[in-house]
């Protein structure tokens, strides 16, 4: 750490050094004078924190976004991490939530440091920049598991290569786990006033979520048991994951279930203990909703808790179900393929607010049948 001087940061907001803080990096190294000023278009509240690239060379922190990623790059990347680590942690020790929004080449450097060591985090935005891929940091499925992202990109960007851009937007919309607000607009690589609001209304409704329920950690998740399925874990789900819509209302677009197998997994499901069906109180026309009468006092298990409904299942031209799960169950669904949470998970809704696919065949039924067993357990309040 001797290699770097002592963080220059700008602050803005709350001075209260308890308060949540938000943490802005800027592309180019010397740029936190710029990027604070996006601070006063945020929510009042927390405190924010525009922090100086210790490395000149190429620019500070677009230093790990427009150079290819080698050996030197990644070992550049993972000393520079260690030095914001041992600054982040004199100011917020454990116990106070910090967002990370990192915007071009700090967008890269956010990537890395939610990469590393997601439980760390209480959030992340990564505006018109790219994760730091081939750096030698984990990008397993699952990765981000329960930590809220919001991604910003310009469809007509042309200084992050579009590949990256692209491969960011998938991996965080699908693989990582992450419940992803995303926002695609036309324009270049420059943050627009329209990103701005929506970044700072995901902001406030994180933090209200935080100030409510408290956290649940982020990352990936050990050995869980299930005990509503016959072999007492989560299979992994084959081939490649469907489609899935980033705009509300999320929905399955691709591998859609067949309507026959839709209707006995309705079937199977109307029939478990105390569940009754009827129109979704909250999705799109045409979803079923499975409801019960009496169940869990707590109202994070379940999508509409003054209706007792813990799960829907959509029309058939989609076929997929929404449901709430414990969080770690929800994470392992969605590491192992067989849905993702919503994009509002942890923000607005449930952390264990998910999305499964529907089945392809009678084997996947079994697993789909035994997922949805295992919300409507939570529900109950018998536990699986």
């Amino acid at each position: 750490m001797s290699a770097f001087a002592p963080a220059v940061v700008t602050t803005y907001g709350n001075p209260d050094p308890s308060a949540p803080l938000v943490v802005l990096l800027h592309g180019r190294g010397s740029h936190e004078q710029d990027i604070i000023g996006l601070a006063a278009h945020l929510p009042t509240g927390p405190a924010y924190a525009a922090v100086r690239a210790p490395i000149a060379e190429g620019g500070g922190f677009a230093w790990f976004a427009n150079r290819g990623i080698g050996r030197p790059v990644a070992e550049s990347l993972r000393e520079t991490m260690g030095w914001f680590r041992g600054w982040l942690d004199e100011v917020a020790p454990a116990g106070r939530p910090v967002i990370l929004v990192g915007f071009s080449g700090g967008a890269a450097f956010a990537g890395g440091l939610v990469l590393d060591d997601p439980s760390r985090y209480a959030g992340a935005a990564i505006l018109y920049g790219t994760m730091p891929f081939d750096a030698g940091l984990p990008v397993e499925a699952g990765r981000l598991a329960n930590l809220p992202v919001f991604v910003a990109q310009g469809d007509g960007d042309h200084v992050i290569p579009r590949e990256l851009l692209d491969r960011t937007w998938t991996y965080l919309l699908s693989e990582s786990g992450a419940p992803t607000v995303a926002q695609r607009q036309p324009g270049g690589h420059q943050l627009t006033a329209a990103t701005a609001t929506e970044l700072g209304s995901w902001i406030a409704y994180r933090l209200n979520y935080l100030g409510t329920h408290g956290s649940h950690p982020a990352g990936p998740r050990g050995e869980v048991n299930w005990s509503t399925l016959p072999s007492g874990t989560l299979p992994e789900r084959s081939g490649p994951r469907p489609d899935v819509s980033w705009t509300i209302p999320q929905q399955q677009e691709s591998q859609n279930a067949p309507g026959e197998l839709q209707e006995r997994l309705f079937a199977e499901i109307a029939d478990l203990p105390g569940v009754a069906g009827g129109p979704s109180h909250i999705s799109v026309p045409g979803a079923r909703a499975f409801t019960l009468d009496h169940g869990s006092s707590d109202p994070e298990a379940f999508l509409v808790p003054g209706f007792g409904e813990f799960a829907h299942l959509h029309p058939s031209y989609d076929g997929s179900l929404h449901l709430v799960l414990p969080a770690d169950l929800a994470a392992d669904v969605t590491t192992k393929g067989w849905g993702r949470p919503h994009m509002w998970a942890g923000t607005r809704l449930s952390p264990g607010f998910t999305l499964v696919h529907g089945p392809r065949d009678d084997d996947e039924l079994v697993t789909v049948r035994g997922i949805v067993a295992a919300s409507h357990a939570h529900a109950s309040g018998t536990g699986q």
